[in-house]
Protein backbone atom coordinates (compact mmCIF):
# COMPACT_ATOMS: atom_id res chain seq x y z
CA UNK A 1 0.00 0.00 0.00
CA UNK A 2 2.34 2.38 1.02
CA UNK A 3 5.03 1.55 -2.28
CA UNK A 4 1.86 2.21 -4.61
CA UNK A 5 1.27 5.81 -2.93
CA UNK A 6 4.57 6.27 -2.85
CA UNK A 7 4.60 5.52 -6.76
CA UNK A 8 1.22 7.36 -7.29
CA UNK A 9 2.90 10.28 -5.94
CA UNK A 10 5.40 10.16 -8.03
CA UNK A 11 3.06 9.79 -11.46
CA UNK A 12 0.97 13.24 -10.27
CA UNK A 13 4.03 15.18 -9.91
CA UNK A 14 6.14 16.84 -13.45
CA UNK A 15 7.91 15.11 -15.21
CA UNK A 16 11.67 14.96 -14.50
CA UNK A 17 12.42 15.86 -17.74
CA UNK A 18 10.55 19.15 -17.66
CA UNK A 19 13.01 22.07 -16.40
CA UNK A 20 11.36 25.54 -15.34
CA UNK A 21 13.51 28.11 -15.45
CA UNK A 22 12.96 31.79 -13.78
CA UNK A 23 11.30 33.00 -17.04
CA UNK A 24 8.40 30.68 -16.87
CA UNK A 25 9.08 28.88 -19.91
CA UNK A 26 9.28 24.81 -19.47
CA UNK A 27 12.34 23.10 -21.55
CA UNK A 28 11.80 19.62 -21.59
CA UNK A 29 15.67 17.68 -21.01
CA UNK A 30 16.04 14.52 -20.41
CA UNK A 31 17.43 13.10 -17.23
CA UNK A 32 20.41 11.26 -17.92
CA UNK A 33 20.59 8.16 -17.28
CA UNK A 34 22.78 6.14 -14.70
CA UNK A 35 24.74 4.15 -17.22
CA UNK A 36 26.09 7.27 -19.85
CA UNK A 37 26.86 9.17 -16.50
CA UNK A 38 29.26 5.97 -15.35
CA UNK A 39 30.91 6.17 -18.58
CA UNK A 40 32.04 9.52 -18.87
CA UNK A 41 32.83 9.44 -15.58
CA UNK A 42 35.03 6.49 -16.43
CA UNK A 43 36.30 8.49 -18.82
CA UNK A 44 37.07 11.26 -16.61
CA UNK A 45 38.94 8.65 -14.01
CA UNK A 46 41.08 7.34 -17.45
CA UNK A 47 42.42 11.23 -18.02
CA UNK A 48 43.42 11.54 -14.33
CA UNK A 49 45.15 8.56 -14.20
CA UNK A 50 47.01 9.19 -17.22
CA UNK A 51 48.03 12.58 -16.33
CA UNK A 52 48.88 11.12 -12.79
CA UNK A 53 50.71 7.55 -14.01
CA UNK A 54 52.67 10.49 -16.27
CA UNK A 55 53.72 12.65 -13.48
CA UNK A 56 55.30 9.51 -11.46
CA UNK A 57 57.23 8.31 -14.30
CA UNK A 58 58.71 11.61 -14.84
CA UNK A 59 59.61 11.96 -10.67
CA UNK A 60 60.57 8.13 -11.44
CA UNK A 61 62.84 8.63 -13.96
CA UNK A 62 64.48 11.69 -12.51
CA UNK A 63 64.88 10.20 -9.08
CA UNK A 64 63.30 12.85 -7.68
CA UNK A 65 61.83 10.44 -4.97
CA UNK A 66 62.06 7.24 -2.81
CA UNK A 67 60.54 4.36 -4.85
CA UNK A 68 59.01 3.33 -1.27
CA UNK A 69 56.70 6.44 -1.63
CA UNK A 70 55.95 6.53 -4.94
CA UNK A 71 52.71 4.67 -4.23
CA UNK A 72 52.00 7.68 -1.54
CA UNK A 73 52.80 10.55 -3.89
CA UNK A 74 50.44 8.75 -6.65
CA UNK A 75 47.38 9.09 -4.30
CA UNK A 76 48.05 13.03 -3.29
CA UNK A 77 48.69 13.68 -6.68
CA UNK A 78 45.91 11.82 -8.44
CA UNK A 79 43.84 14.11 -5.58
CA UNK A 80 45.16 17.08 -6.63
CA UNK A 81 44.92 16.61 -10.07
CA UNK A 82 41.35 15.35 -9.58
CA UNK A 83 39.06 17.70 -7.49
CA UNK A 84 41.01 21.08 -9.51
CA UNK A 85 40.40 19.17 -12.99
CA UNK A 86 36.67 18.83 -12.46
CA UNK A 87 35.82 22.04 -10.68
CA UNK A 88 37.73 23.72 -13.45
CA UNK A 89 36.53 21.84 -16.27
CA UNK A 90 32.59 22.38 -15.27
CA UNK A 91 33.61 26.32 -14.81
CA UNK A 92 34.95 26.64 -18.12
CA UNK A 93 32.29 24.36 -20.24
CA UNK A 94 29.46 25.39 -18.38
CA UNK A 95 28.88 21.83 -16.44
CA UNK A 96 30.70 19.66 -18.24
CA UNK A 97 34.23 17.98 -18.26
CA UNK A 98 36.00 15.96 -20.65
CA UNK A 99 34.15 12.78 -20.52
CA UNK A 100 30.56 14.20 -20.19
CA UNK A 101 30.94 16.35 -23.51
CA UNK A 102 31.85 13.34 -25.25
CA UNK A 103 28.81 11.71 -23.60
CA UNK A 104 26.78 14.84 -24.75
CA UNK A 105 25.53 15.61 -21.01
CA UNK A 106 25.91 18.20 -19.08
CA UNK A 107 24.84 19.48 -15.55
CA UNK A 108 22.28 21.82 -14.80
CA UNK A 109 20.97 23.86 -11.94
CA UNK A 110 17.69 21.80 -10.62
CA UNK A 111 15.81 24.81 -10.10
CA UNK A 112 16.38 26.25 -13.66
CA UNK A 113 18.43 28.73 -12.72
CA UNK A 114 22.26 29.72 -13.80
CA UNK A 115 25.09 27.34 -12.77
CA UNK A 116 26.65 28.89 -9.76
CA UNK A 117 30.47 28.15 -8.60
CA UNK A 118 29.64 27.19 -5.56
CA UNK A 119 26.97 24.37 -6.65
CA UNK A 120 30.17 22.89 -9.18
CA UNK A 121 32.53 22.85 -6.03
CA UNK A 122 30.24 21.78 -3.61
CA UNK A 123 29.27 18.68 -5.71
CA UNK A 124 32.67 17.89 -6.86
CA UNK A 125 33.63 18.09 -3.47
CA UNK A 126 31.08 15.72 -2.18
CA UNK A 127 31.73 13.31 -4.84
CA UNK A 128 35.37 12.98 -3.35
CA UNK A 129 33.60 11.73 0.31
CA UNK A 130 30.85 9.42 -1.62
CA UNK A 131 32.85 7.47 -3.69
CA UNK A 132 36.97 8.55 -4.29
CA UNK A 133 38.22 9.08 -0.64
CA UNK A 134 36.47 5.87 0.33
CA UNK A 135 37.82 3.93 -2.82
CA UNK A 136 41.56 5.54 -1.69
CA UNK A 137 40.90 3.96 1.77
CA UNK A 138 39.80 0.53 0.94
CA UNK A 139 43.33 0.79 -1.72
CA UNK A 140 45.34 1.42 1.46
CA UNK A 141 43.67 -1.37 3.75
CA UNK A 142 45.08 -4.17 4.51
CA UNK A 143 43.42 -7.64 5.51
CA UNK A 144 44.16 -6.69 9.12
CA UNK A 145 41.37 -4.08 9.20
CA UNK A 146 38.70 -6.24 7.52
CA UNK A 147 35.97 -3.82 9.10
CA UNK A 148 37.17 -0.48 8.18
CA UNK A 149 37.60 -2.27 4.30
CA UNK A 150 33.60 -3.33 4.68
CA UNK A 151 32.66 -0.10 6.20
CA UNK A 152 34.60 2.15 3.06
CA UNK A 153 33.24 -1.01 0.80
CA UNK A 154 29.59 0.17 2.17
CA UNK A 155 29.81 3.54 1.82
CA UNK A 156 31.28 3.26 -1.80
CA UNK A 157 28.12 1.10 -2.26
CA UNK A 158 25.05 2.60 -0.80
CA UNK A 159 26.66 6.63 -2.61
CA UNK A 160 26.45 4.39 -5.95
CA UNK A 161 23.18 3.41 -5.11
CA UNK A 162 21.31 6.75 -4.78
CA UNK A 163 20.81 7.48 -8.16
CA UNK A 164 19.04 4.59 -8.57
CA UNK A 165 16.05 6.06 -5.36
CA UNK A 166 15.93 9.28 -7.02
CA UNK A 167 13.52 10.30 -10.16
CA UNK A 168 16.26 13.09 -11.11
CA UNK A 169 19.25 10.22 -11.02
CA UNK A 170 20.79 12.67 -8.60
CA UNK A 171 23.41 11.13 -6.33
CA UNK A 172 24.14 13.01 -2.87
CA UNK A 173 26.28 15.64 -4.06
CA UNK A 174 24.08 17.11 -7.02
CA UNK A 175 21.25 17.21 -4.10
CA UNK A 176 23.11 19.38 -1.72
CA UNK A 177 24.64 21.50 -4.38
CA UNK A 178 20.31 22.17 -5.91
CA UNK A 179 21.97 20.24 -9.80
CA UNK A 180 21.35 17.48 -11.75
CA UNK A 181 22.89 15.91 -15.24
CA UNK A 182 20.54 16.00 -18.67
CA UNK A 183 21.29 15.00 -22.05
CA UNK A 184 22.52 17.72 -24.04
CA UNK A 185 19.45 18.51 -26.57
CA UNK A 186 19.55 16.97 -30.24
CA UNK A 187 18.99 19.73 -33.09
CA UNK A 188 16.68 18.80 -35.43
CA UNK A 189 17.27 20.04 -38.94
CA UNK A 190 13.89 20.52 -40.45
CA UNK A 191 13.48 20.22 -44.62
CA UNK A 192 14.60 23.61 -45.84
CA UNK A 193 11.68 25.43 -47.46
CA UNK A 194 13.90 27.82 -49.34
CA UNK A 195 14.15 24.89 -51.44
CA UNK A 196 10.97 24.17 -52.20
CA UNK A 197 10.21 26.24 -55.25
CA UNK A 198 6.42 26.79 -55.49
CA UNK A 199 5.16 24.43 -58.10
CA UNK A 200 3.99 26.77 -61.76
CA UNK A 201 1.04 24.34 -63.45
CA UNK A 202 -0.52 25.22 -66.47
CA UNK A 203 -1.17 29.21 -66.95
CA UNK A 204 -0.53 30.19 -62.94
CA UNK A 205 1.29 32.94 -62.50
CA UNK A 206 4.83 33.07 -60.94
CA UNK A 207 4.98 35.83 -58.34
CA UNK A 208 7.91 38.48 -57.92
CA UNK A 209 8.59 40.61 -55.52
CA UNK A 210 10.80 43.94 -55.94
CA UNK A 211 13.55 45.23 -53.46
CA UNK A 212 11.10 48.23 -51.91
CA UNK A 213 8.38 45.67 -51.52
CA UNK A 214 10.80 42.84 -49.26
CA UNK A 215 12.31 45.49 -47.18
CA UNK A 216 8.57 46.06 -45.14
CA UNK A 217 9.81 42.65 -42.96
CA UNK A 218 12.47 41.60 -41.17
CA UNK A 219 13.66 38.25 -39.77
CA UNK A 220 11.28 38.02 -37.15
CA UNK A 221 8.53 38.20 -39.48
CA UNK A 222 10.14 35.92 -41.77
CA UNK A 223 10.41 33.16 -39.12
CA UNK A 224 6.65 33.78 -37.95
CA UNK A 225 6.04 32.95 -41.33
CA UNK A 226 8.21 29.83 -41.76
CA UNK A 227 6.50 28.66 -38.82
CA UNK A 228 3.57 29.11 -40.50
CA UNK A 229 4.05 27.33 -43.64
CA UNK A 230 5.27 24.22 -41.83
CA UNK A 231 2.25 24.11 -40.44
CA UNK A 232 0.49 23.58 -43.49
CA UNK A 233 1.49 20.01 -43.33
CA UNK A 234 0.40 18.50 -40.43
CA UNK A 235 -2.71 16.79 -40.12
CA UNK A 236 -6.11 19.20 -39.03
CA UNK A 237 -9.87 17.83 -38.73
CA UNK A 238 -12.57 20.33 -40.94
CA UNK A 239 -12.63 22.72 -38.21
CA UNK A 240 -9.22 23.44 -37.84
CA UNK A 241 -8.93 23.19 -41.77
CA UNK A 242 -11.06 25.85 -41.85
CA UNK A 243 -9.80 28.23 -39.43
CA UNK A 244 -6.17 27.46 -41.41
CA UNK A 245 -7.70 28.73 -44.55
CA UNK A 246 -8.99 32.24 -42.70
CA UNK A 247 -5.78 33.02 -41.32
CA UNK A 248 -4.12 32.09 -44.54
CA UNK A 249 -6.43 34.38 -46.07
CA UNK A 250 -6.20 37.60 -43.11
CA UNK A 251 -1.70 36.88 -43.63
CA UNK A 252 -2.05 37.12 -47.62
CA UNK A 253 -4.07 40.32 -47.29
CA UNK A 254 -1.91 42.10 -45.02
CA UNK A 255 1.20 41.22 -46.60
CA UNK A 256 -0.31 42.14 -50.20
CA UNK A 257 -1.57 45.48 -48.52
CA UNK A 258 1.69 46.23 -46.40
CA UNK A 259 3.93 45.72 -49.66
CA UNK A 260 1.68 47.45 -52.20
CA UNK A 261 1.36 44.15 -54.05
CA UNK A 262 -1.95 45.19 -56.61
CA UNK A 263 -2.90 42.49 -58.32
CA UNK A 264 -5.38 40.21 -55.87
CA UNK A 265 -4.43 36.99 -54.91
CA UNK A 266 -6.75 34.13 -55.69
CA UNK A 267 -7.89 31.60 -52.87
CA UNK A 268 -6.51 28.88 -54.51
CA UNK A 269 -2.68 30.56 -54.77
CA UNK A 270 -2.93 31.75 -51.33
CA UNK A 271 -0.59 29.36 -49.94
CA UNK A 272 2.12 29.68 -53.12
CA UNK A 273 2.18 33.26 -53.04
CA UNK A 274 3.40 32.96 -49.27
CA UNK A 275 5.67 30.49 -50.13
CA UNK A 276 7.08 32.63 -52.81
CA UNK A 277 7.47 35.55 -50.52
CA UNK A 278 8.78 33.57 -47.93
CA UNK A 279 11.50 32.57 -50.65
CA UNK A 280 11.80 35.67 -51.60
CA UNK A 281 12.41 37.43 -48.22
CA UNK A 282 14.57 35.10 -47.13
CA UNK A 283 16.87 35.14 -50.02
CA UNK A 284 16.79 39.14 -49.43
CA UNK A 285 17.35 39.16 -46.12
CA UNK A 286 20.12 36.68 -46.61
CA UNK A 287 21.61 39.24 -49.30
CA UNK A 288 22.08 41.74 -46.48
CA UNK A 289 23.15 39.34 -44.15
CA UNK A 290 20.38 40.14 -41.87
CA UNK A 291 19.55 36.46 -41.44
CA UNK A 292 20.34 33.38 -40.67
CA UNK A 293 24.71 32.49 -39.42
CA UNK A 294 27.32 31.92 -42.49
CA UNK A 295 27.84 28.36 -42.42
CA UNK A 296 29.77 25.65 -44.97
CA UNK A 297 26.09 24.18 -45.71
CA UNK A 298 23.13 23.51 -43.60
CA UNK A 299 24.64 20.09 -42.36
CA UNK A 300 26.84 22.24 -39.93
CA UNK A 301 25.64 21.34 -36.92
CA UNK A 302 25.36 16.83 -37.89
CA UNK A 303 28.69 17.48 -38.72
CA UNK A 304 29.65 18.64 -35.52
CA UNK A 305 28.35 15.55 -33.99
CA UNK A 306 29.89 13.32 -35.80
CA UNK A 307 33.39 14.59 -35.09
Amino acid sequence: MILRRWKNRRRAGPSPDTLMPPEGVALTLPIAGVGVRLAAQITDILLTTIATVCLIVLLAVLDLTDPNTLFAIAVLLFFFIRVPYYVLAELVWNGQTLGKRMMKIKVVSHDGGPLTAHALVLRNLMKEAEVFLPATLLLMLDSASPLASLAALAWIIMGLLVPFFDRYRRRLGDMMAGTHVIHLPVPILLKDLASEAPVLGANRKQFVFLSHQLDHYGAFELQTLEALLRGQSLPASDNSARQRNETIQVIVEKIRKKIGYADPIPPADRLRFLQAFYNAQRKHLEQRQLFGDRREDKFYAQADQET
